[in-house]
């Protein structure tokens, strides 16, 4: 249960490879950690009046489960998921199955890389992408889905 300070539980997934970041091609991705994004997201939740949980996971399963049971404490998904994003089906349609407001983010501009990342499975069941502004990407994604999550519940 939530405190009266806090209106919204976000569950933040991590898809594969994302635990390297910081050593995993910095050109790319940049230096910072998946730690030092999840406790950017923590603290940007408080001033969002959300409290952030986060998942990472290599394992497609996994994810699919995390979105399965999403419903049952948390109001919004952030995800990245990785390489996922250009290869599961199975994880746009748990997204789709379970109708949770979703945003997707990436550190990179995918439009910018190789062109088998330039699908995205997700991008038709989220409400909205953001990409290519590095770990500001989950900061802004996280502050949309807060935005739209109170916009929903004053509709």
């Amino acid at each position: 249960m939530l405190t009266q300070d806090l209106l919204f539980n976000v569950l933040v997934l991590h898809g594969p490879n994302l635990n390297l970041l910081g050593q995993r091609e910095p050109g790319i991705y940049g230096m910072v950690t998946l730690d030092e994004i999840n406790r950017l997201l923590v603290a940007e939740g408080v001033k969002l009046q959300a409290k952030v949980h986060h998942i990472q996971s290599n394992h497609e399963g996994a994810l699919v489960d995390a979105v399965q049971e999403a419903g049952k404490e948390y109001q919004g998904i952030l995800i990245n998921p990785g390489a996922y994003t250009h290869t599961s089906i199975a994880l746009r349609d748990a997204i789709a199955g379970v109708k949770i407001p979703t945003v997707e983010v990436h550190l990179s501009n995918i439009y910018q890389r190789e062109a088998f990342r330039h699908h995205s499975y997700i991008a038709p069941v989220a409400i909205g992408q953001i990409s290519g502004f590095g770990a500001e990407s989950y900061r802004l994604g996280l502050e949309a889905l807060i935005y739209h999550l109170k916009n929903q519940t004053k509709a």
